[in-house]
């Protein structure tokens, strides 16, 4: 059992990789930080099953069958339950590489990035192009449209925000995106893999919005850079599954002091002044019969993921996802061991991109010769949420397995959080990389302590253990 002390400076509810970074952040930066969850395990939302559990999870079986058993053993299997790769250069393997939480992971590349243009059979996917190279050898374009693509993504490659004689004479903080694809001449599709599958933008929005150019810029610019580390794709992943990932931090915050608890609920948090000063909780040991040790313990503020106060968030939108085991890759990436596909929404008559991100064997997550791929997009109607998913689905080939549960409302705070101390996380989303979890990290290290969380950057890959 924990010691717990009368008072800490930070109490962090929930075991979601925000949550995990943050409280690892803050022990490395000196705070006392008490960190607990009401599960007996780590991850949260982004926690990695076996697949034993991922059956009865979703119900995904009859009451006296075991048809787990069919796929060997469950313990061989680590299933993520969201789809997030990490970009070679992103925020996230920054905070990793300078908190040195890589001491407890191993990576490995993923094996490419797909984009798909079209819908149905006759739809291409190939791989998306991230320099001028790539473009003149690209299926996705015509002979024409290449040389166009080329000269756009030879000048992002040279662009100097310092330079204006590298900005084509245009001030990309007054300029729109579509200004800058018009003037480079660029097609809608072109526009498409650029703008999803290169800046990540999950919808249209980002086009027409004034002085978004030096933003998407600065985004391609990071899928270029990620690219060039390792080859083959911008994306890493670790060994073992995502739930690595949060166990990594939290290892981080007890060996600068932190106190972790699991199976601990909070039931009672308490205000002065309208600032949060304490909790009162209770604690039970794995598998402890009875009531469980109850505390009470001083606090300056706490950080939280939405479901410790679904008062203090909102329902902005849900997340609908499948889980599915194959026995093959997927068709038309070159039998890739893993890869992430984007399916922008223009080429499926939707608002919102569907993602396939995908993982196998090779990176011990389920025995050999099978495969985990994950769908996922952001709800747009009421019913039928499986014909949302069908383009990123039909891409799949035959699937053994599929797991698939309701919407996934995703949350976010509805204050900041500043006046009672209370910092509440937002939930994951749809999109197979990890950009937007980080920006979320930073954003609620900014109201909690305000100032900017800072990291170095990677350089040359220290500290990142990686396998080929």
């Amino acid at each position: 059992m924990e010691e717990i002390a009368s008072e800490y400076d930070v109490v962090v509810l929930g075991t979601g990789l925000t949550e995990c970074i943050l409280s690892g952040v803050m022990s490395v930066r000196g705070k006392k930080v008490l960190h607990m969850d009401r599960n007996d395990h780590y991850g949260g939302e982004a926690a990695s099953v076996n697949l034993e559990t991922l059956f009865k999870q979703y119900g995904n079986y009859q009451a006296g069958t075991e048809p787990w058993k069919k796929y060997g053993r469950p313990n061989d299997w680590n299933i993520d339950l969201v789809p997030k790769l990490l970009m070679a250069n992103g925020d996230l393997t920054n905070i990793l590489v300078s908190t040195d939480v890589t001491r407890y992971i191993e990576f490995k590349q993923i094996a490419g990035s797909y984009v798909q243009q079209g819908n149905g059979p006759r739809a291409t996917v190939a791989k998306v192009p991230s320099d001028a190279g790539e473009a003149l050898r690209s299926p996705l374009m015509g002979l024409f449209e290449k040389r166009r693509a080329r000269n756009f993504l030879t000048w992002v490659g040279n662009f100097d925000e310092n330079n204006p004689s590298t900005h084509n004479g245009m001030n990309l903080s007054q300029t729109t995106m579509k200004q800058v694809y018009d003037k480079y001449g660029l097609e809608a599709t072109t526009r498409d893999f650029i703008g999803h599958s290169m800046a990540l933008y999950p919808t249209d929005e980002h086009i027409n919005q004034k002085g978004m150019a030096k933003d998407c810029i600065d985004r391609i610019r990071l899928y270029v850079n990620s690219m060039a580390r390792y080859g083959k794709s911008p994306y890493i992943y670790p060994l073992y599954g995502l739930g690595e990932l949060p166990q990594g931090f939290a290892r981080l915050s007890a060996i600068y002091g932190g106190t972790y608890m699991l199976n601990a609920t909070v039931d009672e948090v308490k205000y002065e002044g309208g600032k949060v000063s304490g909790i009162k909780a209770t604690m039970k040991e794995r598998g402890e019969e009875g009531e469980g040790m109850k505390f009470e313990t001083k606090c300056k503020k706490i950080l939280a993921d939405p479901s410790y106060f679904p008062d203090k968030a909102r329902v902005v939108g849900h997340l609908v996802k499948a889980i599915c085991i194959l026995n093959h890759p997927i068709d038309k990436t070159d039998n890739a061991d893993s890869l992430q596909l984007i399916i922008p929404q223009s080429q499926v008559g939707r608002r919102h991109d569907i993602y396939v991100a995908m993982v196998s064997s090779t990176h011990n997550v389920c025995p050999k010769g099978y495969y985990i791929a994950i769908v996922s997009t952001i709800s747009e109607s009421g019913a039928n949420h499986h014909l949302e998913l069908q383009p990123g689905l039909d891409r799949l080939g035959k699937i053994e397995e599929q797991f698939m549960g309701p919407p996934i409302p995703i949350y976010e705070p509805l204050e900041s959080g500043v006046n009672d101390q209370v910092f509440i996380s937002r939930s994951y989303d749809a999109s197979s990389h990890f950009e937007t979890m980080t920006d979320d990290v930073r954003d609620i290290y900014r109201r909690a302590e305000g100032e900017e969380l800072k990291v170095e950057g990677l350089k040359d890959g220290a500290g990142l253990q990686y396998e080929e």
